[in-house]
């Protein structure tokens, strides 16, 4: 059996009977108790001193999906209403096709309409018509909606780079 690796430490198969003697020493503990209890043990901590008990948390996670361990069961599940949030309402606009050259549009107006009440016609527009639909965006951002003639003719969004972009990491290292 190979050794894993996780967050740049390297596990080893003695560590990994050593979680599971500490999942086995206290059957009765949470998840997040026993990551807390092997932080403490390893003297894995961040470099303001806090446990990284949530790393160490999606560590137990990638030992048990591997077969490695049994975790006890999960105990408390949060409540999340984001996680569950329907998606924009279909706001019905004219769709009959625009014709001709793109000077007789003008003037083209953007508008931006990130918490506004125009809003939920551009989270519609991304959804109804974007091969991906519409998720929210997370961090910083901005929402913009193109009008010409009246309508809406454009919807344009930027938002903040992610933190954690799995490919461009590795390319970087």
């Amino acid at each position: 059996m190979g050794e894993f690796r996780y967050r740049g430490r390297e596990i080893s198969q003695e560590d990994i009977f050593y979680i599971g003697a500490l999942i086995e020493r206290y059957p009765g503990e949470s998840r997040r108790k026993l990551s807390v209890r092997l932080c403490a043990a390893w003297q894995w901590g961040q470099a303001n001193g806090a446990l990284r008990d949530m790393v160490c948390r999606g560590l137990q996670l990638m030992l048990e999906r591997a077969g490695q361990i049994t975790l006890p069961p999960v105990s408390y599940v949060r409540h999340n209403p984001l996680s569950r949030r329907a998606g924009p309402q279909p706001v019905l606009i004219d769709a009959t096709p625009i014709e001709g050259a793109l000077c007789k549009l003008q003037p083209l107006e953007p508008e931006q309409v990130r918490r506004t009440a125009q809003e939920p016609l551009f989270n519609s527009l991304m959804e109804q018509h974007h091969y991906l639909g519409y998720e929210q965006p997370v961090g910083e951002h901005l929402k913009y909606v193109v009008w010409a003639q009246g309508r809406p003719v454009a919807c344009l969004a930027w938002s903040s780079a992610p933190r954690h972009l799995a490919s461009r990491d590795h390319y970087i290292g």
